[in-house]
């Protein structure tokens, strides 16, 4: 199955333009490494582009599972647009639908150096609508999170529509499971919900999302709304 992802990676760019490369973003350790019966999406890098964007869709069959790939020294600003349209043409689709098939963006998996996959199928992403941090997040705990471009994010708590903690972080320095692990061990549920600055590498995002994952237990949930702005 590897053969055959890697073959229909090299096809595509081979096809499109003249040998036209991307470089997909690189993960640490994938939870996903096989995905069957898919169809290919590319989102290249392209200066001579007004968005610096060649979106090729042409491969992808309604009933598949989806493999999205993103260049990574793309910005969020410049590669959302095209996954929402992916996200609204799989929602529409009518006739031969396959309500299990699924949205993947492909990665490169360091610890095995082959194909891994992040799954993004219910993730919807809203652009240039602020993260209201002062709105009333219900009766549970919630986390408001929202990611610079420059390393660092806040990190505003909420109980209810009470705010209790206030943080600015550096990413490197603290950004792991240990500093989340406090609200973990608390009874409660807690919603988080996460934003990101539209100037932010697709690298940068991916690897955010994949530490964010390590925060995912029966008492964590990640709210599917992201925030890019």
């Amino acid at each position: 199955m590897k053969k055959l992802l890697y073959l229909l990676l090299a096809t595509a760019f081979l096809s499109c333009n003249n040998e036209r490369v991307l470089q997909l973003p690189e993960i640490e350790s994938a939870e996903i490494i096989e995905v069957l019966d898919v169809s290919p999406a590319y989102i290249f890098y392209d200066e001579t582009q007004p968005d610096s964007t060649l979106f090729n869709r042409k491969n992808l069959i309604g009933t598949t599972n989806w493999l999205v790939n993103v260049d990574k020294r793309l910005t969020l600003k410049q590669a959302i647009p095209h996954i929402q349209y992916l996200q609204d043409k799989r929602k529409k689709a009518s006739m031969h639908k396959n309500e299990a098939a699924k949205n993947y963006f492909t990665c490169n998996d360091k610890s095995i150096r082959s194909l891994g996959f992040f799954e993004f199928t219910d993730v919807n992403y809203t652009t240039d609508v602020e993260l209201d941090e002062n709105q009333n997040t219900g009766n549970h705990r919630t986390l408001l999170i929202h990611f610079f471009n420059d390393d660092n994010f806040t990190l505003n708590e909420f109980m209810g529509d009470e705010q209790v903690k206030s943080d600015k972080v550096n990413l490197k320095q603290h950004f792991n499971f240990k500093y989340f692990f406090p609200y973990s061990r608390t009874n409660e549920k807690i919603s988080v919900i996460l934003s990101f600055d539209k100037k932010m590498s697709f690298q940068k995002y991916i690897s955010i999302r994949e530490k964010m994952n390590y925060f995912i237990n029966r008492k964590n949930v990640i709210v599917n709304e992201e925030f890019i702005y």
